[in-house]
């Protein structure tokens, strides 16, 4: 690994390792076409190249967060580099990738997830199997309940089904659903039946991101997933599945914010990102910035 996020110290992920925050990118999930390499593998060093501008200067103040981004802690954050996949080897990629944040969490650190496709959230919140229980908050344009598609199980349609059946995810709130996606009716009927609270990016719009954070139980133990697809295209418009209406930048800030405040961050996943659509960078821009207000909601709870 040649830069790291921020200019963070490296290390691997280990459950002897010092560190309170780990960042990780798995660039290898599911494909549905075994052998493809994911439209988002590039992520990880596009999201690092993004925040290198910023690497020397975290002691400077940060305007959207009141002060330096770490707010004065001895908060240690590491760069736990990319768990090596392979296109060709989707249980492969999910086993290494469960098995990097399990080393994380072994050793008392927040997981901070740099992905690659919507896949990687199935393995990534596979690994808190002894963590729970868990509140999952998805931001994404989708709500991601499809069972198969083709026959895969576990591609970048159905991460939040795959989690509705980890017995330690006990609550879940979807925000920013908009438009047409793979869903049918069916799909969301399972959803809502399950528990889901699902929250339509217009009613974000209408009545501000208090009509997502009201289901976020207090004091629960979070992971975040972050769909690139779920903040609106002016935002960040170098996704797969572009829809008009998305979140602004703002509310998507203000989420973080408010589930630190309301409950804790255990985890945090960036994903859908696809970099050889980002000709200006400024998606990428936008991203590692929402990685960067991550970090900073998790150093300040801690």
């Amino acid at each position: 690994m040649t830069a790291t996020f921020l200019n963070f110290p490296a290390t691997a992920p280990a459950p002897d390792m010092q560190a309170d925050i780990a960042i990780v990118g798995v660039p290898h999930g599911t494909p549905y076409r075994k052998g493809e390499a994911s439209h988002s593998a590039a992520s990880p060093g596009a999201l690092r190249a993004a925040m290198a501008r910023y690497a020397d200067k975290l002691d400077h103040h940060d305007y959207d967060l009141g002060g330096p981004m770490l707010g004065g802690t001895e908060t240690r954050v590491v760069d736990c580099g990319d768990v090596a996949g392979d296109p060709a080897d989707p249980e492969g990629n999910r086993d290494a990738a469960t098995a990097a944040v399990h080393a994380i969490l072994g050793a008392g650190a927040v997981p901070v997830v740099l992905g690659g496709d919507d896949s990687v959230v199935i393995p990534f919140v596979a690994a808190y199997e002894d963590q729970g229980p868990l509140c999952v908050v998805q931001v994404d344009a989708h709500i991601d309940w499809r069972d198969e598609v083709d026959g895969e199980r576990y591609g970048w349609s159905s991460p939040m089904r795959r989690t509705s059946e980890m017995p330690w995810v006990t609550h879940m709130v979807q925000v920013g659903m908009r438009g047409i996606g793979s869903a049918r009716a069916g799909e969301v009927a399972d959803a809502e039946s399950w528990g889901s609270k699902i929250v339509t990016a217009r009613e974000v719009h209408e009545s501000g991101i208090d009509a997502a954070l009201r289901y976020v139980p207090d004091g629960a133990n979070c992971v975040i997933t972050v769909d690139c697809d779920g903040l609106d295209p002016s935002v960040i418009p170098a996704v797969a599945a572009p829809a008009p209406g998305g979140l602004t930048y703002w509310q998507a800030v203000e989420l973080i914010q408010g589930v630190a405040q309301r409950a804790r961050i255990v985890g945090f996943d960036l994903v859908e990102l696809a970099p050889d659509r980002d000709a200006d960078g400024l998606s990428a821009l936008a991203a590692g910035r929402l990685v960067c207000h991550a970090v900073a909601a998790i150093a300040r709870q801690s």
